[in-house]
């Protein structure tokens, strides 16, 4: 029996690396840097029914958004990379200040801003509703996007 080994046809690693096989974090072809934000906190109108859509609830967002941080690892000056603090208060800011039926919907949302408006690469947007059922500390939607190219 013989095995047959795939090859890539870009690189020729022993790999499949068509796009939709590819991760956006793939060590074969480059690396990604990562900025992260864990667990954060913010309020905003999210629902269907319509006390969620009279009273605000608190969601918790975690992100990894994918950029290169070799210009701002070598010149040190936060102009060179995507500043997290940056991205917390604007989340904050236009969360607080929208509604979204769905969840799938805020992250959708979240994940078009940090693409379009904070020049992301790739991101990885994880968001939570806390407390939502008896017996459930969470409940939530993670999504994966790139930019377009």
């Amino acid at each position: 029996m013989t095995v047959r080994v795939l090859e890539c046809a870009r690189c020729r690693c022993a790999a499949d690396c068509s796009p939709d096989r590819q991760f956006y974090t793939d060590l074969a072809h480059g690396l990604m840097d990562i900025i992260f934000i864990n667990d954060l906190r913010a309020s905003t109108l999210i629902g269907i029914y319509p006390r969620e859509k009279a009273m605000p609830q608190m969601v918790e967002i975690s992100l990894q958004i994918g950029t290169s941080t070799a210009s701002a690892g070598a010149s040190d000056d936060i102009g060179d990379t995507i500043d997290y603090a940056l991205v917390v208060e604007r989340l904050r800011s236009e969360l607080a200040t929208r509604h979204f039926n769905l969840l799938e919907r805020l992250a959708e949302y979240v994940a078009t801003l940090l693409l379009e408006d904070f020049g992301a690469t790739w991101v990885r947007v994880s968001i939570a509703k806390l407390g939502m059922m008896r017996g459930v500390q969470r409940v939530g939607v993670v999504i994966e996007r790139g930019a377009a190219s």
